[in-house]
């Protein structure tokens, strides 16, 4: 049972055929941290992704989780683990093209 009191992480990978998350949260069982799956979210690229380069899937992606996963995220403390730094560095870049900036507005909400 999630404790929505203590953070959590969300895990996203994205490759060419397909996109998945995975929420999970570290809790004290039996005295020793254990990190348990809360839920999963995954979906197979579209035709029209195909356009999008790795990193502009993986911040699509993670806009499409947190829309995803909202009523698990929305006031929690949580922290995004991936592979990928276009992530972070979306999140500071200057100048964003059009889909940059509008996943950049998202993922701030």
């Amino acid at each position: 049972m999630p404790d929505w009191k203590l953070p959590s992480k969300v895990y996203i990978y994205s490759c060419g055929e397909g996109l998945g998350a995975a929420l999970h949260q570290v809790q004290i069982v039996n005295y020793k941290p254990y990190e348990g799956p809360i839920c999963c979210v995954a979906r197979q690229t579209k035709p029209t992704d195909a356009r999008y380069g790795s990193s502009q899937m993986e911040c699509l992606f993670l806009v499409l989780v947190m829309e995803e996963l909202h009523y698990y995220l929305d006031g929690s403390v949580f922290g995004v683990i991936t592979d990928c730094n276009a992530i972070k560095s979306l999140l500071n870049m200057k100048t964003p093209n059009r889909h940059m900036l509008r996943w950049q507005i998202a993922i701030q909400e």
